[in-house]
């Protein structure tokens, strides 16, 4: 536990609301809560209070909570007031606090980060618990959650485990050898580092979590006049591209985040392709248009059979107009104004994108944790083919400080400033 001064915010939502939940953490906790209550209630036991200024004066009737350190969320001593949610109220009890000496106002992810810091969660939870917080589908709660809840951290410790009982037979050989090769190592010993690389690579072949906060990308791509922005507002529901029978009303690319079925995408509507247009304004969206298809994870091929791009479903719309040719291999069949075909292709969708992203619950790996555990599987995969126990036992010291990264045994603190800005106050 590290000395800090004591800090202070509303860690509930915005006043008004119901209840307005203020902590207190750090070492002048106690006294700021004692000096509101008069006293300091048992500890983790909510206790109806009456809170008073420094002149005595009532604030409100509240209840309290007390949890002293290190048993708390932060680590440190820490104070709840659950009081009611007015704004005048809220303003009030946290008037009274900070007017106390050694309190101030807490920073984004300042009781978050003194949680790391007092060793009540490690950095892997620490992001997953940001992930949760921005979560905004049922697909990034439940991949977030298992990462706050330590699923990656417990993984991580047993592989760095694995790590020190091979590092351990390594400086044993060094020990006992004249030679120091490999002939002095246990049985077993490379094929037991190949299992462990081979646990590693397997979780870097798991879709990653950065692929949940972007969603799964689909573009409509095709000639103009094909009923691109018709299917697009379809998609997403609302009337977010202008639709016209006159060809090239869309000329830049135009994209919109949803959920479907608690699955994220990201749906994007293109201007419509042809090499005729000697606008130059046009030019610039159909080369936008190709960038888009070239992003996408499906592309919905609305233009000529066989035309599309490597990936695309073949769609005939429009269905439902006088004189209507389905193409002889379509993926569906549909017509957006009347809604015919449009559920089978959010449906497919949907199970499209559930085998592209983390699989519900499953703890996956973000841009950082994948770099470092990449880097643990490549000092692997080196230590596998040399015969120097020296050597060996180098690439599996640099093995053993990936992970200390992972989990934040060691960092730096920019990547901690990074982090911990993401949270709001509060938190």
């Amino acid at each position: 536990m590290i000395e800090q001064s004591t800090i202070v915010a509303l860690s509930s939502g915005p006043a008004p609301a119901a209840i307005g939940v203020i902590r207190v953490s750090g070492p002048k906790a106690r006294e700021a809560v004692a000096s509101l209550v008069g006293r300091v209630p048992s500890p983790r036991k909510a206790t109806l209070c009456r809170l008073r200024d420094a002149a005595g004066h009532a604030l409100d009737d509240a209840l309290v909570l007390w949890f002293p350190g290190p048993r708390s969320a932060t680590g440190e001593d820490l104070g709840e007031l659950h009081c009611h949610g007015g704004r005048a109220v809220v303003d009030a009890v946290q008037r009274a606090l900070l007017a106390m000496p050694g309190l101030r106002a807490a920073d984004a992810g300042e009781f978050t980060r003194r949680a790391f810091a007092n060793g009540r969660i490690d950095l892997a939870e620490a992001e997953g618990l940001a992930d949760l917080l921005a979560a905004e589908t049922e697909l990034q709660r439940a991949s977030a959650l298992a990462n706050a809840q330590g699923a990656l951290s417990a993984q991580v410790t047993e592989w760095r485990g694995a790590v020190l009982r091979l590092s351990a037979q390594v400086e044993a050989a060094l020990d006992f050898s004249d030679e120091g090769d490999v002939d002095e190592l246990p049985e077993g010993f490379v094929a037991n580092i190949g299992q462990l690389r081979e646990a590693l690579d397997s979780w870097l072949a798991r879709p990653r979590s950065d692929k949940l906060g972007e969603g799964f990308c689909v573009t409509l791509a095709g000639p103009p006049n094909t009923g691109k922005s018709t299917l697009f507002n379809a998609l997403v529901e609302s009337e977010a591209a202008i639709t016209s029978p006159i060809a090239g009303t869309t000329r830049d690319a135009l994209e919109r985040s949803v959920s479907i079925k608690g699955v994220p995408f990201s749906f994007v509507d293109t201007a419509g392709l042809h090499d005729a247009t000697q606008d130059p304004i046009e030019r610039i969206g159909i080369e936008r248009a190709r960038g888009a298809m070239d992003r996408a994870d499906v592309v919905l091929w609305l233009g000529g059979e066989g035309e599309g791009p490597e990936r695309s479903w073949e769609l005939s719309p429009r269905c439902d107009a006088k004189g209507f040719q389905a193409k002889a291999a379509a993926d569906f069949t549909l017509s957006a104004l009347t809604g015919e075909g449009v559920s089978e292709l959010k449906e497919a969708l949907v199970i499209a994108a559930r085998s592209n992203l983390p699989r519900p619950g499953e703890a996956a790996l973000n841009e950082r944790q994948h770099q470092i555990l990449g880097e643990a599987s490549g000092s692997l995969a080196r230590a596998e083919r040399l015969s120097d126990l020296l050597l060996i036992g180098e690439e599996l010291r640099t093995a053993r400080g990936a992970f200390d990264r992972l989990i934040g045994r060691a960092t730096t603190e920019d990547m901690l400033d990074t982090l911990f800005g993401r949270f709001c106050i509060g938190k």
